[in-house]
């Protein structure tokens, strides 16, 4: 397998990469919007997710690598490419969706288990008695028909049937099963919704009321989901690595017990001002992950200040050495009153205080001779353009870190909320420690 910027690598962990990604044509290194999809990485469709052959190239470009943290999971495309090129993958991930989906894609599964598993939850959902009426009443009213005012995510019927899979899998005694088939349950849910789902936000299908969606497409797709499933992990079990270590929490705090690592390889929330929980706010509830308003908020003030669609404390404690940070602040507050939300200035400096504090947690866990690549996107409030990249390349030293490289790698179209022009920067940063 050829990767711009590295020569081809033999040996077993590498073949065992290359069998995973088939050798596919990318679009971009950055996304695996356009490129083919792969084992695992179908279990839920993560468009702006970086392609895993970012993974291949830092390794290659870093040299003898045997772990890798990712303080961002989303979607496990760290964690699963390390375990294929023979690396312990540390990764931290706060939306317990998230969370299970990644250990559900790197966990070792006992087969005979996970055949019997999947047969007893067609079985039971077949023969159900179950009283889902608790779980239905757990779910928000806008989920389930009639909804509010006339508008639901579910028909009643697909609802309930949604929920007879919860209840069954729940009652799956080999845990690692019941989190594989909990994770693929709550990952079909939206296409059995009247909604899609963007990383725009949520909206109504186009004449869902005349398309109603019947209860045997959850059958359908939980049964087309199961065995896709079954089949990849059947496929690539004997991957190089098989440890890993999984943290459930909040990067800013979680990394404090973490061992010394190789490499870092990240993409962090980006500060666009949208609230990446409301994206998998589906797979939360129909997953039984949220069961409260609470429960909602509280995930939701765990998560990077990349945003302001929740009040939240946006006070800044460190002061960062970056020109370019000082002159976006300067602008935004010139043409706050015309912004869509005052606070947005002081999110943006919340922003890259955060972004520092993860920073500097790792570079104290990277060996000396360690790397961390990091995809940023820039953004745009008010004809102001935020640009993160040279910001962050600004504060790195003053972090403990040297700046290798920085390479933009594509653009991308700003939402309406940042005034919809295109040309908004991704970038791929490369940072070492600093000698």
């Amino acid at each position: 397998m050829q990767v711009e910027g590295t020569s081809e690598i033999k040996g077993s962990p590498f073949v065992q990469f290359s069998n995973w990604t088939g050798d596919r044509a990318l679009a971009t290194i950055g996304t695996n919007s356009g490129s083919a999809a792969i084992p695992f990485q179908s279990w839920r469709t993560f468009k702006e997710a970086f392609a895993p052959e970012l993974i291949y190239r830092a390794v290659a470009e870093t040299g003898r690598v045997t772990s890798i943290l990712d303080p961002f999971g989303g979607s496990g495309t760290t964690a699963l490419a390390a375990q294929f090129l023979g690396a312990h993958p540390t990764t931290v991930e706060v939306n317990p969706f998230l969370a299970d989906l990644i250990e559900a894609k790197i966990t070792r599964y006992d087969f005979e288990s996970l055949v019997e598993a999947y047969a007893d939850i067609k079985r039971r959902v077949g023969s159900s008695d179950i009283d889902v009426r608790p779980a239905l009443k757990s779910l928000p009213p806008t989920f389930v028909e009639p909804g509010v005012k006339g508008n639901y995510l579910f028909a009643a019927s697909v609802a309930r049937r949604l929920m007879t899979y919860r209840e069954t899998i729940s009652r799956i005694d080999d845990v690692a099963c019941r989190r594989l088939f909990r994770v693929l349950l709550a990952g079909l849910a939206i296409s059995v919704s009247n909604a899609l789902v963007s990383g725009k936000g949520r909206r109504y299908r186009q004449n869902w009321r005349d398309r109603p969606i019947s209860a045997d497409k959850v059958d359908t797709a939980f049964e087309a989901a199961a065995l896709n499933a079954i089949k990849d992990i059947r496929r690539f079990d004997a991957r190089k690595c098989r440890d890993y270590t999984l943290i459930r929490g909040d990067a800013r705090t979680a990394l404090a017990d973490i061992s010394q690592q190789d490499l870092s390889i990240f993409s962090p929330p980006y500060p666009n001002s949208f609230d990446y929980t409301d994206v998998y706010n589906i797979e939360l509830w129909i997953g039984g992950y949220l069961k409260s308003a609470q429960d909602n908020r509280d995930l939701r003030a765990a998560t990077l200040r990349s945003h302001v669609q929740i009040h939240r404390d946006m006070t800044s404690s460190t002061k960062f050495a970056s020109n370019a940070l000082g002159k976006a602040i300067a602008e935004l507050e010139v043409v706050k009153a015309d912004l869509w939300n005052k606070n947005i200035p002081s999110m943006i400096s919340a922003y890259f205080d955060d972004m520092a504090r993860v920073l500097s947690n790792i570079v104290s866990k990277l060996r000396s001779s360690g790397r961390v690549y990091m995809v940023v996107g820039d953004s745009r409030y008010g004809n102001v353009d935020i640009p993160v990249a040279l910001i962050l390349t600004e504060v790195a030293p003053a972090l403990g870190f040297d700046v290798l490289s920085s390479e933009p790698f594509r653009s991308m179209r700003a939402s309406p909320q940042q005034g919809g022009q295109s040309e908004l920067a991704e970038t791929l940063i490369v940072l070492k420690p600093a000698a």
